[in-house]
């Protein structure tokens, strides 16, 4: 069954829910794979004698494949079909990780991870365009609330499975099932996909902007690249020359881009959805997101590893409290809050988190080394409830106004926006946390004490990261309201049957 982005009063396809079940679980497969090498690290280079260096690539390939291919991953779903692309990501997907879990080095386990992630650069994108082109707007709101709530879930739940699978050590496999458990999981989705999702694409011909990709690409390896390397190697100068020389690479892009809009219309990059304040804003905020997660989930990682001494499944279970706060508050940020109160539920968000966070860093440095899980869960509670605010209503505010024929490019943008945010968060984290630590006097202070010092100056850039986001929802529609509005094809606020409009 196919139906195309134009086809806006056709009915509903009963098929949607079951659709939907398909692409929300390789969401949480991909969200899973971002997080669950982190745990699995030490057990990878005990058997494989992988090298800090290789170590360093299993964890970043895997996000700089993802990073770069988005963009081009979400472009090839609005012309050759999203469904098609969404099974050849899962597919790719599926074989990468099998590659992983048999996986005989550490250089074969590296170039496998960069497979996999540009196998997710093809399957991710296509996630949110499906949602947008197969449910109606009354229906996306729950639906993105839905996606929000996995993401969270995801990103928490990454590291407990990852702990589990490892310490369990199924058949004597130590560190492989984390990688072999996406072999039923996508299979099946595999299988299911190509039943019950509904093939969609830009209604209009486009084509492959091979310029445009290798434009794009360039500016963001050279941006991406020195951030992943630079603790290890150093920070050395040619780090900060690439990533200067990002910018005009950068700019050549966006003015090949608006050429090639005039010339064909059919750029890469959609640039006339930055005119949307809706979405330029929420690609705003997407960044400041991916930002604040990256430092601190990786941070709260070696605090309580590295300072505390604790294992691996311990700190695993210690995340659950933020993984219950996302889930709760993003069924309730779409279904109470969001139709009632607009964009201030978002804020609220934004300051509720930041006041979690404010709570966690009272308590490291009240109890030291001496802190408890117990302890944590106030603060993690508190957190998880205002990343649940945001991530929930966020996806849906800002595809409100994007046109379904350039779905995919958006949703590549958004996706790509995290990623980058998250290398950022991640740069940071060698100037926030690890050279707090490094030029920490242990003569005078315990590591527990070291790393809880560090680790509150982490929770600090977290808080701003926060502050920046709220600051940033002001861009974000007052409140969402249904009504019909007419088809104005060519306009970026352009919408279909019953569409989103903003009440400012």
């Amino acid at each position: 069954m196919t139906a195309q982005d134009d086809s806006a009063a056709a009915p509903l396809d009963p098929r949607r829910w079951l659709a939907l079940a398909v692409v929300l679980t390789a969401s949480l497969m991909d969200m899973m794979d971002v997080t669950i090498v982190n745990i699995a690290v030490p057990s990878i280079q005990r058997d494989t004698g992988a090298s800090f260096s290789s170590v360093q690539w299993i964890t970043a390939g895997y996000a700089l494949a993802f990073a770069i291919g988005l963009i081009t991953g979400g472009r090839l779903g609005d012309i050759v079909g999203r469904k098609r692309m969404f099974l050849v990501g899962i597919g790719g997907f599926t074989v990468a990780s099998a590659l992983c879990g048999l996986a005989v080095g550490p250089e074969m386990l590296v170039s496998t991870r960069l497979l996999q992630g540009a196998a997710a650069a093809m399957m991710v994108p296509q996630v949110l365009a499906i949602v947008h082109t197969t449910f109606p707007a009354e229906e996306r709101g729950k639906v993105f609330g839905m996606f929000g709530a996995m993401i969270g879930l995801g990103a928490v739940s990454g590291p407990l499975f990852g702990a589990l699978l490892t310490q369990w050590n199924l058949f004597g496999l130590q560190w492989r099932p984390i990688f072999l458990i996406n072999l039923p999981l996508g299979v099946a989705g595999l299988v299911l996909g190509i039943r019950y999702i509904t093939e969609s694409k830009a209604p209009k011909a486009l084509r492959l902007d091979l310029v445009g990709v290798a434009l794009g690409s360039l500016g963001l390896l050279m941006l991406l690249y020195p951030l992943m390397q630079g603790q290890q190697s150093g920070w050395p100068l040619w780090g900060f020359v690439s990533m200067a020389a990002s910018l005009p690479v950068f700019a050549v892009f966006v003015r090949y881009e608006r050429a090639k809009t005039a010339r064909d219309g059919s750029p890469l990059v959609e640039l006339s959805l930055f005119r949307v304040k809706s979405f330029a804003a929420g690609i705003g905020i997407q960044l400041a997101q991916g930002v604040f997660c990256g430092i601190f989930f990786l941070t709260w990682t070696l605090y309580m590893q590295l300072g505390l001494g604790w294992t691996p499944l311990h700190a695993g279970l210690t995340g659950l409290p933020f993984a219950l706060g996302v889930s709760t508050a993003a069924g309730l940020s779409v279904q109470l809050l969001v139709p009632r109160f607009g964009r201030r539920v978002l804020q609220a968000g934004a300051l509720v988190m930041a006041l979690g966070t404010a709570l966690y860093a009272w308590e490291v440095g009240r109890y030291g080394g001496g802190l408890h899980s117990w302890q944590m869960i106030l603060p993690l509670l508190v957190m998880g409830a205002g990343m649940g605010l945001i991530v929930a209503p966020l996806t849906d505010a800002v595809l409100s106004e994007v046109p379904r024929e350039h779905a995919g490019s958006a949703s590549g943008l958004i996706n790509t926006t995290m990623q980058l945010g998250a290398a950022l968060g991640m740069g940071l984290v060698s100037v926030c946390f690890l050279g707090v630590v490094e030029h920490a006097d242990r003569s005078r202070h315990s590591t527990a004490q070291i790393f809880g010092g560090a680790f509150t100056e982490s929770l600090w850039w977290v808080a701003g990261g926060l502050l920046l986001a709220f600051a940033l929802m002001f861009g974000l529609p007052r409140r969402a309201v249904q009504h019909d509005v007419p088809v104005a094809s060519g306009t970026p606020a352009e919408a279909d049957g019953a569409e989103l409009a903003l009440v400012r």
